[in-house]
């Protein structure tokens, strides 16, 4: 197999968990060591893993042993800590959204490009089996021409269960940024970029409550629209419609729906790996559960970090990520004016992931 990847994890907060059990079951990748600004988080972390050491930022960053820093930070702090990795010649992988804005993510992709490193961006859902074995149909002709889809999140909320939800409220969160990388990633991944959007938006209160935790009961700003919808133009004509709300309290629809000539999917939850395909066909009346066919099986959030052991750019990799947030502001922009606000990235439909188990892949 050769020498594993050597990882480490700036951003020891709540997702940070999801990623250290994965590394934790991939012999590909190594965890060196972790940092975070509050010392005593990172040495809380460390101390579940034999070998890891806490580090300060600066020093992990600085580190040789490591190739690629896995930016688990807010989203505020994405853009600094990937440019300070980038300029220590370290790969970068980030969690979701790549940047507070695309200005910023920009200057990422540059640097990086100047430097000759690889940059990578949850969310990397995108390459387990839900998704990947929906593509599949797609690609093998189930529905026949591909000519719709909707994408549907619809909830009250993160500040109910989440203790520090402050994030999610301001420039760089929001349903639609917070959220909406998984819904884009999927359709992206299943349909191809998107060249146009038109949207709408709207925010029904200024404040929220913090639902648990040491800050219960504290209400926090909200600068950011809580509900936004509106319609992407993929460049192979198929029209995706997407709601993002964290005002809503509840919704029966499926996360995402793609319609064909001849057939039309539901595609499970695009934040988790897994999940039911059903497929029901112009004629049959009734959907059926198809079988599992392509993806990394029984996958977790870091998965994506083996696309680095390669050459290429990962298939949950900057390019993409960068055009999905690009989508993600032109719909804020189309909400502002009002009119159809046409793309100006674009990026490669990524390949296919082949039904696996990812901790056996060399």
């Amino acid at each position: 197999m050769g020498q594993p990847l050597t990882v480490g994890i700036v951003g020891c907060g709540a997702i940070s968990a999801q990623y250290l059990k994965t590394i934790d079951r991939l012999p590909q990748v190594k965890l060196v060591a972790v940092a975070d600004l509050d010392p005593e988080r990172a040495r809380a972390a460390a101390e579940q893993y034999a070998g890891v050491e806490a580090l300060g930022v600066a020093e992990l960053i600085a580190d040789p042993r490591i190739q690629v820093v896995l930016n688990l930070t807010i989203p505020a702090a994405h853009a600094d800590i990937a440019l300070q990795a980038i300029a220590a010649g370290k790969d970068v992988y980030c969690e979701k959204p790549l940047a507070a804005t695309g200005e910023d993510a920009r200057r990422v992709l540059d640097a990086a490009r100047e430097a000759g490193v690889r940059v990578g961006c949850a969310p990397d859902t995108v390459l387990g089996t839900g998704t990947q074995t929906a593509r599949a149909a797609i690609d093998d002709g189930l529905i026949g021409r591909p000519i719709a889809a909707t994408a549907t999140m619809m909830t009250p909320g993160h500040e109910r269960w989440h203790p520090n939800p402050d994030f999610y409220y301001v420039p760089g969160g929001g349903p639609l940024l917070d959220m909406g990388p998984y819904y884009i990633s999927s359709l992206i991944t299943m349909l191809g970029p998107v060249r146009s959007v038109i949207g709408a938006a709207s925010r029904t209160r200024s404040k929220r409550t913090i639902g648990s935790g040491p800050r219960q009961g504290e209400e926090i700003p909200v600068t950011v629209d809580t509900h936004v919808t509106g319609v992407l133009v993929h460049e192979s004509g198929v029209l995706s419609t997407l709601v993002m709300s964290f005002d809503a309290v509840a919704t029966r629809a499926p996360n995402i729906e793609v319609h064909g000539e001849r057939g039309s999917l539901v595609v499970p939850d695009p934040n988790r790996f897994d999940g039911q395909v059903l497929l029901t066909k112009l004629g049959d009346g009734e959907a059926r559960e198809l079988p599992v066919s392509a993806g990394y099986a029984e996958a977790g959030r870091g998965v994506g970090l083996i696309d680095f052991l390669s050459d290429r750019e990962p298939r949950a990799g900057g390019t993409l990520a960068f055009h999905v947030l690009d989508v993600m502001e032109s719909l804020l922009a189309s909400a502002r004016s009002g009119r159809s606000v046409d793309v100006e990235s674009t990026c490669e439909r990524p390949a296919a992931v082949a039904l696996g188990d990812p901790a056996a892949l060399g």
